[in-house]
């Protein structure tokens, strides 16, 4: 039962302490671990979300609806800015308006969207192309119009890269720049050096994407600042280690019948209910509890 106090996430990408490292969740609960362990924000994970919500693939079955609920509930759970994958805002450019609209409302501090065609797919898969870039950069100026303050970031993705080649990709994020895009986002690099001419050439706050298993190599958060990246992104990496944990559980379970050899894998009773706010609840039933004696 928290009332979010997100500081302004323009003020931390000002300053000079170095990249910002985020982690993404696909929900509240998630939202609170991340917050819990230092983050400084949490990505709402369009392909987290897909995922635990549908147990789908990340190739553009979520609705703005979905989106949004998932939003406000992390928004309301945690007091770090929330970053919102927004995919390709859910249509053309009126369509961008109201998704901006909506996940405002919802407590984003921020909206990627990016250039694919609709239905997307995930970054690091094949198979993907892109829309025209000049109407991207309608939507983009509709995004920028739409939000109520200036607050809201609006982070432009392009995955041009994979689709036309680099020397296109940069050129759409210029173009993005210019229409009012706060922070860029070239998806999928293949190299250090396809990197490096991303914030090189092109002026600007940079977002690196790191995907285990995809086509970006991982490189270090001060190696990426050093390249010139303000913020460094792990979308799913809490996701994916948390199956893991699942899996080694339950198949504990399954074989042995009771979980007494993997608790140490498990949260404990009372860490579970700590980081729920259970406390937080008992004194506002005691708070609110009717004195019948008194009647």
């Amino acid at each position: 039962m928290r009332i979010p106090q997100s500081p302004r996430l323009r003020d931390r990408l000002d300053d000079a302490t170095g990249p910002l490292l985020m982690a993404g969740a696909a929900n509240a609960l998630t939202a609170r671990v991340v917050e819990e362990q230092g983050f400084e924000a949490v990505y709402v994970s369009g392909a987290g979300i897909s995922n635990t919500y549908l147990a789908a693939p990340d190739i553009g079955l979520l609705t703005l609806t979905e989106l949004s609920s998932h939003v406000a509930a992390m928004a309301e759970a945690v007091s770090i800015p929330v970053v919102v994958d927004a995919d390709t805002g859910f249509g053309n450019a009126i369509n961008v308006r109201r998704t901006v609209m909506q996940l405002e409302r919802a407590g984003a501090s921020a909206i990627q969207l990016e250039d694919q065609v609709s239905p997307k797919r995930c970054g690091h898969f094949n198979g993907k192309d892109v829309i025209e870039a000049d109407e991207m950069v309608g939507k983009i100026a509709a995004a920028v119009e739409a939000r109520s303050h200036d607050d809201l970031l609006i982070i432009a993705r392009t995955d041009a890269a994979a689709v036309h080649g680099l020397d296109e990709a940069l050129k759409r994020v210029t173009l993005y720049r210019e229409a009012g895009a706060d922070v860029l986002f070239v998806e999928a690099p293949r190299s250090q050096e396809e990197m490096q001419r991303i914030t090189t050439e092109v002026p600007g706050i940079h977002l690196a994407n790191m995907v285990e298993g995809g086509k970006t190599p991982i490189l270090g958060r001060g190696e990426l600042g050093r390249l010139g990246f303000s913020i460094v992104l792990y979308a799913n990496s809490a996701m994916r280690a948390s199956v893991v944990a699942m899996r080694t559980v339950l198949q504990h379970l399954r074989d042995a019948g009771d979980t007494n050899g993997v608790q140490s894998l498990m949260l404990s009773w009372a860490d579970r209910q700590a980081l729920v706010g259970k406390d937080e609840y008992d004194a506002l039933e005691r708070r609110y509890a009717v004195n019948r004696e008194g009647l």
